[in-house]
């Protein structure tokens, strides 16, 4: 059986609800691509570990570029003054020398020392003594970097979280246009928060266009949209309007445009076995896709049966390549990018 994915979200908050309480661990390892879940785990245990009058005598805040391991440990095994615990917080950990020595401090913490290793976009090897010794006496938080695909349903988590519904159409807008940074989402969602109505409970694609500076008009998500329904003249224009962007990228689009025709051809495939696909089966086939789409992925089957999804799978790793400079053609993007378009209508 799969392992089943670790809920980051539901672990690190329960690492911020006890450091808001008092609880600490003797070491913290914060790690992983996705920085976001680290730095509030971090930024709650500095918040709460030791208070504002011993902050000058119990808190050691460093980075890994200028300390050794050595030094981190002997920091770690000096007793506080005049309170119950220190703190020892390495940002950017991954840049220290020998980071796998403070594995003997491991072997024997003290009680009264609070010890975090914070790492930036980058992970503890999980073979080693470090890593492991932290996991048997201390926490470790491994934040990995989401998907494309995911966006759109974390958005909508985290939106719930802090007491809103966003339509599945918003969150799927917002995820194409800020990307895959969570601390990024979370900041328009902060200016978002401010310039809605007061008392609001939902936010809708108008509120995301209005207050993050998008149009759902011309976007990826209205691009594939279009495709799906087959209506050519609409995702003609959007093309053209999104190749000339400025902050246009070729394989970005191609990308998108990869993973909406690979789950209509994941979700063909399942249909062509005949008879009733479950929920289970169809959730499967659409990963990462809201139910709420789901009629559209039923149109888009009928328009593309699989051997033209197929066909359009082959264009875009052709054009893929292409828009990688593959072949030195002259062609711009924004010419490639109608050019794939009017092929994959003509399928």
């Amino acid at each position: 059986m799969a392992r089943q994915k670790e809920d980051i979200a539901a672990v690190a908050g329960k690492l911020i609800e006890d450091a808001r309480n008092g609880v600490f661990k003797p070491v913290y390892v914060l790690m992983g691509d996705e920085p976001y879940y680290p730095d509030l785990v971090c930024e709650a245990i500095i918040d709460n570990c030791v208070d504002e009058f011993g902050k000058d005598f119990n808190e050691t805040i460093c980075y890994g570029a200028d300390v050794t391991a050595e030094q981190v440990v002997t920091a770690a095994r000096r007793y506080p003054m005049m309170a119950d615990r220190q703190l020892v917080v390495v940002k950017e950990a991954q840049l220290m020398k020998s980071i796998e020595e403070i594995s003997v401090y491991c072997n024997e913490p003290l009680d009264s020392t609070v010890l975090v290793l914070l790492l930036h976009k980058a992970s503890l090897d999980k073979r080693k003594a470090l890593y492991k010794s932290v996991q048997k006496i201390g926490a470790v938080l491994d934040s990995p970097a989401l998907r494309d695909y995911e966006m759109p349903a974390w958005i909508s988590d985290y939106y719930s979280r802090r007491g809103l519904r966003i339509e599945p159409e918003a969150a799927a807008l917002l995820a194409e246009s800020v990307g895959t940074e969570l601390s990024t989402i979370a900041l328009e969602t902060d200016k978002l928060l401010k310039n809605l109505p007061e008392g609001a409970t939902s936010v809708s694609v108008a509120d995301i266009e209005k207050n993050v500076g998008i149009s759902r008009q011309f976007s990826i998500f209205e691009l594939t949209k279009e495709l799906s329904f087959r209506n050519a003249s609409k995702a003609l224009a959007i093309a053209s309007h999104l190749g000339n962007a400025a902050r246009f990228n070729m394989p970005q689009a191609v990308s998108a445009l990869y993973m909406h025709f690979y789950r209509i051809l994941k979700y063909g495939a399942l249909l062509a076995r005949g008879g009733f696909p479950s929920a289970e089966e169809k959730a499967a086939a659409l990963a990462g896709v809201n139910p709420y789409f789901y009629r559209e992925y039923d149109t888009a089957v009928r328009n593309y049966p699989l051997p033209k999804a197929m066909t359009v799978i082959s264009l875009l790793c052709e054009y893929d390549y292409l828009g990688k400079g593959g072949d030195g053609g002259a062609a711009t993007p924004s010419e490639l990018l109608v050019e794939l378009v009017s092929k994959i209508l003509n399928t």
